[in-house]
């Protein structure tokens, strides 16, 4: 009786919460959504925990045993090959915890807690003199970013090994409930072949999410961490073997970035201001064009509709950086043949040497080449536009300015409003059109140091950071969260804000 009042006080929570979301509109609606997302995963973490401890109290002494020794409540079901599986797998994560991840743990978290360096052991010189190499040899100490990783390595086996210690504790305690009713549990094979079965599902979701975990989860960690400490080749990294451990330092990067320094922090807003200027100019721009050039191809009495389709995936088909690099030799200031056409015209344009023409020269080669994209998406929507609603504004007198505002771009826009900010977002990262067509070029004497530039957008001062001579990781670090930061927040907003949430019903 009091499990079941129980269940109904945090059903009752859980609807009231998902109505308060369903409500939730405007830029404070998506800080609603989240507090709301947030206190649903804490409820749903509460009935995890709850259900998880229930077999502990009400199981028999089988099914207990199962929290301290893996498996042993399958061996007492008859389940044997998958308890010694289930067994196998706690010895082995006991010895590959003596062996090697305890050591790595407490190295990463020792310097965590008390603020100091990743490891003890610095590199040191050796007193024994290498006569082949003419030098005194050295004494390899700690390796800081592999104790990063090995330790976030760690992390990720006692979460995969949580992950099969809930299932085999769930495990018993159904088996148990089998028993009772006086069926048999699954056997192992029998579980197999249903994930070729009706748990296929699992079987094709099991590599992406391998891989997702593996080429960014990890990655995205060990990013966020190095974001907090001093590692750089300032502090001694050179190459396999650092001269020095690297150092816990807390916010210190960020304050540096947000204001700590006058230098850096002016050239980060700097960037950061032409970053979110190109990501709106690029993203509507090729948007709004590609929208035009498909609304006129779609009108009636246009020749040559096939034709003008297949020149624009015939530009498609070429590899973008192959266009990008052939147009950044065109434009070059000295022989490219774009900047003399220019010139035989009395227009000056000097690509690469003054910031305000490389911009205006990388927006307008990124529409070259995104139009089509666009274009070819707009084509393939307006086609489905009700004809009704354009017969409709015929008969009430509305002009094509008129039809175009209240017809054909609302419905547009909420059709494509998660492409514009899949685009936004590819554009606050768009490495290869910046990276290929100037490099981040021209030089500004403005900016903090020599990694950026005065069309460098967040990734590519970041790629240029990474690889620098300085190769400041902690700096490349801080960015990349903002720019997950940035990107994440504004798509939040943007979409929370767009006929796509808004006006749902109107078109279902």
């Amino acid at each position: 009786m009091e499990d079941a009042v129980n269940g109904g006080r945090l059903s009752a929570a859980v609807q009231k919460l998902k109505q308060k979301k369903g409500k939730a509109n405007g830029v404070s609606g998506v800080f609603t959504v989240i507090g709301c997302n947030v206190g649903l995963a804490a409820l749903s973490l509460f009935c995890g925990v709850s259900a998880f401890f229930t077999p502990l109290f009400r199981g028999d002494w089988f099914t207990k045993l199962s929290y301290l020794f893996m498996g042993t409540g399958h061996f007492a079901r008859g389940q044997k090959l998958k308890g010694t599986l289930y067994l196998a797998v706690q010895i082995a994560f006991i010895v590959f915890i003596a062996a090697f991840g305890a050591k790595n743990l407490y190295l990463f978290f020792r310097g965590m807690a008390s603020g100091g360096t990743i490891g003890r052991i610095p590199t040191t010189e050796s007193d024994v003199y290498d006569e082949e190499l003419g030098e005194y040899g050295k004494v390899v100490g700690d390796n800081s970013f592999t104790i990063i990783i090995y330790a976030i390595l760690t992390l990720a086996v006692c979460g995969v090994f949580l992950a099969l210690y809930l299932s085999c504790v769930r495990g018993a305690a159904r088996a148990e409930q089998l028993a009772r009713l006086g069926q048999t549990a699954p056997t192992l094979r029998q579980e197999l072949h249903s994930l070729l079965g009706k748990n296929f599902h699992k079987t094709l979701l099991a590599l992406p999410l391998l891989g997702l975990a593996v080429f960014t989860v990890i990655p995205l960690i060990t990013m966020i961490f190095i974001a907090f400490t001093n590692y750089s080749t300032l502090t001694g990294f050179s190459g396999e073997v650092p001269e020095h451990l690297v150092s816990w330092v807390g916010l210190k990067n960020f304050v540096g970035i947000f204001g700590g320094s006058r230098a850096l922090s002016s050239t980060f807003l700097r960037v950061l201001g032409w970053t979110l200027l190109w990501a709106v100019a690029a993203t509507f721009s090729n948007y709004f064009i590609g929208m035009i050039f498909a609304i006129l191809i779609q009108k009636k009495g246009i020749r040559g509709k096939k034709f003008f389709r297949t020149v624009f995936v015939s530009t498609i088909a070429v590899p973008q950086f192959i266009s990008l690099l052939l147009l950044s030799k065109m434009m070059d200031a000295e022989s490219g043949i774009i900047t003399e056409w220019l010139s035989k015209i009395g227009i000056p344009f000097r690509f690469g040497f003054s910031i305000p023409d490389t911009r205006i020269a990388i927006l307008l080669v990124n529409t070259w080449v995104g139009v089509p994209y666009s274009m070819l998406i707009c084509s393939g929507i307006l086609m489905n536009v009700p004809s009704s609603m354009y017969e409709a504004a015929q008969i009430d007198g509305a002009g094509p300015v008129t039809v175009f505002f209240k017809i054909t771009l609302p419905y547009m826009l909420h059709v494509t409003a998660p492409y514009l900010i899949t685009q936004f977002v590819s554009n606050v990262n768009n490495f290869n059109v910046i990276y290929l067509l100037s490099g981040g070029g021209p030089a500004d004497n403005l900016l903090y140091s020599d990694n950026a530039k005065g069309t460098d957008l967040l990734v590519t001062w970041l790629y240029s950071l990474s690889i620098g001579e300085t190769k400041d990781y902690r700096l490349a670090s801080v960015i990349g969260i903002i720019v997950f930061l940035v990107s994440g927040i504004l798509s939040l907003i943007v979409y929370n804000r767009t006929g796509a949430v808004k006006k749902e019903e109107e078109f279902s």
